[in-house]
């Protein structure tokens, strides 16, 4: 029986997504010990409800576990599936409105940035921590993580635990292909893809049908787009992976500038308005479950962290994109940093595709963005306020809007703001 365990199982829209799959799966039933943890008693409660009516609806037959205490759920684990939020609504709200003052732009705030590195600053501990408590109880286990900022937490628990198996899954280049194929009036499995770089920066490399590109097909249908993603394939030649709010952040071309936020109607904070809606989809899914309706998630694909379990407990092979350590897949990016490249994985286990060498451009980007990555993983493992100011320092948007002084005087007041949350020698002093 494979033990897969989800940590912030409260977030039931995705743990509903990825159990929907896994139950629906005959080839797994009676196969599966699920358990659940969050440390919110009330939504670990519903998680363990939706999973419970999830299991009859499907007849899996999974043994189906819940506490709010992890350590021991850890034990025996083959998967952990790791989805939780430190600090909240509360902490995101900080992370945008304390900056929003200094005249700083935010989206999302999610991946770098002064919210990013933030986010990243209140994440690691807990990250570090998890993967710690895996070495101990489940060595061989993978941890497949969905936290943002992931570029920065699966760098966290390669430098900072003996972990090794982690894997970071992110939607952003399945959705790229999705949204080219359908550009350019083609079905997905007639277009030759390759797509690599890091999570929320990566770029379309080879995007092709019978041996032709198709970028010159795409040229011309998007000729007339004024949105960050169309600007930066047209000048930098690939197009990117992510979201125009996402890729508005990690570059210092936008954000800082009102013409052209209001040029290329960029949503500033996002984010919040994002984190209202989750609230509200949380509340009607407990009203549904109340209710007695039907709780199984139908739709056209796995869900990612669905995908690797299934391929690697049953050998179906699969490519999935992935964030996993470099260790030489991407020739000029740091080799310690972690990647987003394709793998496949199937009964033996995960093996990443070697990209070879970006091209310099992209790379160029990359790694400005892998910069602040690392000197935000320095700040939390080594419990470095010098370090935190650094990362902000280096962050693209954020020197491209506020002076050294303005930058240091917003990290005291986001530190202070944050408190406990943060690993006490930052909160503890400047050094």
């Amino acid at each position: 029986m494979a033990k897969i365990v989800i940590t912030g199982a409260g977030n039931v829209e995705l743990t509903r997504k990825i159990l929907s799959d896994l139950f629906s799966c005959t080839d797994l039933a009676g196969a599966l010990h699920i358990a659940l943890h969050d440390v919110d008693p009330g939504r670990l409660a519903t998680a363990e409800a939706l999973a419970r009516r999830l299991d009859s609806e499907t007849g899996a037959h999974a043994r189906i576990d819940a506490a709010t205490t992890r350590p021991a759920l850890l034990d025996g684990a083959d998967f952990v599936i790791c989805q939780f939020d430190v600090g909240g609504y509360d902490a995101l709200l900080r992370d945008l409105e304390i900056p929003r003052r200094y005249g700083l732009r935010q989206t999302l705030g999610d991946t770098i940035g002064v919210g990013g590195v933030f986010r990243a600053l209140r994440a690691i501990p807990e990250m570090v921590t998890l993967a710690a408590d895996m070495a101990r109880r489940c060595p061989d286990a993978w941890l497949l993580t969905y936290t943002d900022p992931m570029a920065a937490l699966c760098w966290a628990v390669t430098a900072g635990t003996p972990l090794r198996n982690v894997a970071g899954l992110c939607h952003a280049v399945r959705d790229t292909h999705a949204l080219l194929a359908d550009l350019v009036g083609r079905e997905l499995e007639e277009i030759d893809f390759r797509t690599a770089g890091v999570t929320h920066q990566a770029f379309v490399l080879r995007f092709e049908s019978g041996g032709r590109s198709l970028y010159p097909d795409l040229d011309p249908l998007i000729a007339g787009d004024h949105d960050v993603r169309s600007e930066i394939y047209r000048r930098f030649g690939y197009y990117p992976t992510e979201s125009s709010e996402h890729a508005a952040e990690y570059v210092p071309w936008f954000l800082p500038h009102e013409s052209e936020v209001k040029r290329l109607g960029l949503p500033v904070d996002e984010a919040l308005r994002r984190s209202a809606r989750k609230l509200d989809s949380y509340e009607r899914l407990r009203g549904s479950l109340a209710a007695g309706e039907p709780m199984l998630a139908r739709w056209k694909h796995f869900e990612m962290a669905s995908e690797v379990i299934h391929s690697m407990l049953t050998g179906m092979p699969r490519e999935v994109y992935l964030t996993l350590p470099n260790h030489g897949l991407i020739d000029n990016l740091p080799a310690d940093a972690c990647v987003e490249v394709p793998a496949r994985v199937d009964g033996a286990g995960i093996r990443p595709v070697p990209i070879g060498a970006l091209p310099v451009q992209l790379a160029a980007l990359n790694r400005t963005y892998l910069n602040v990555v690392e000197l935000t993983v320095t700040a939390a493992l080594e419990e470095r306020r010098s370090a935190v100011y650094q990362a902000a320092m280096i962050d693209p948007t954020t020197s491209a809007t506020l002076p050294l002084a303005a930058i240091e005087e917003l990290c005291d007041e986001l530190i202070d703001a944050h408190g406990a949350l943060l690993p006490p020698g930052i909160r503890g002093g400047r050094r």
